[in-house]
């Protein structure tokens, strides 16, 4: 062989191992983009994710927007924002300031003990009786019922004082109060259900729609914002006259005959 020829095949291999570095090269560059291509979409992907989780979380929960909704104030109702709600007769000389929150079993067990004994002395003029509304339990479990049921009974309310009492005593009945860890008030279902063991709200069909459309939510809200602004601690409470009442032991009376001995002594100062 030639040195000529010899030297012609050393440069064709140098050649064809320098194009085969730099087909190399190129697939490695390539392989290098599309990795980080990949990279940053899914960088992209994971912060879209994080972004929208974080929009998500940031957005107002249905009752915290319902703090702009447009105030509905239900018939029968007077005072600012259509929070005071009292009901009796005009000529009753004295009125009974009741506290009760929708999900409280203690409420309930007043209302089970005590209620009957109070729509009779409204009734009868015995005296009038004002209905403040709390919703603190929700916030003590995460929950909506107190709320919910605050507003449906706005929705009672607005029927007539009547149907309000009734709905009121039915929900803190044996038969429907839930456990105060049973959140069923914030089933709209459950509240209409209940309402149709009431003569007035049995089937009525705007008493319905106003529960289903949240018509006073944003009453809802007002009033437990009422209860918040009292400088009252627990529910039930039994005001008169600006005292709170209570029995010899410092408590709410839970039964008719010891509610009868506090009501009666209140009148009477």
């Amino acid at each position: 062989m030639s040195k000529r020829n010899s030297q012609t095949a050393k440069t064709a291999a140098r050649e064809r191992l320098r194009a085969e570095r730099e087909r190399a090269a190129k697939r490695a560059k390539v392989k290098r983009q599309i990795v980080v291509a990949c990279s940053v979409v899914g960088v992209l992907a994971i912060a879209g994710g994080v972004g929208y989780a974080v929009v998500q979380a940031n957005k107002p929960s249905y009752w915290e927007a319902a703090k702009d909704d447009k105030l509905v104030k239900p018939a029968h109702t007077s005072g600012e924002n259509g929070t005071t709600v009292v009901i009796g007769k005009a000529d009753a000389k004295k009125t009974l300031e009741l506290y009760e929150d929708p999900r409280c079993p203690i409420c309930a067990q007043f209302e089970q003990g005590v209620g009957k004994t109070v729509e009779k002395d409204v009734e009868d003029g015995k005296y009038k009786v004002q209905f403040i509304g709390a919703t603190f339990i929700d916030r003590s479990t995460n929950g909506e019922g107190s709320r919910n049921a605050l507003s449906a009974l706005g929705a009672a309310l607005n029927v007539s004082p009547e149907a309000f009492l009734q709905y009121k005593s039915a929900l803190y009945s044996a038969q429907w109060h839930p456990e105060e860890t049973d959140d069923k008030f914030k089933d709209d279902a459950y509240l209409i259900k209940v309402a149709n063991t009431v003569g007035a709200l049995k089937n009525n069909a705007r008493f319905q729609k106003d529960v289903k459309d949240g018509t006073y939510d944003k009453w809802a809200l007002e009033m437990s914002q009422k209860f918040d602004d009292s400088g009252v601690q627990g529910t039930p409470t039994l005001k008169m006259d600006g005292k709170t009442l209570q029995t010899a032991q410092g408590n709410p009376p839970m039964t008719a005959s010891d509610f009868k001995t506090v009501i009666d002594a209140a009148l009477k100062g």
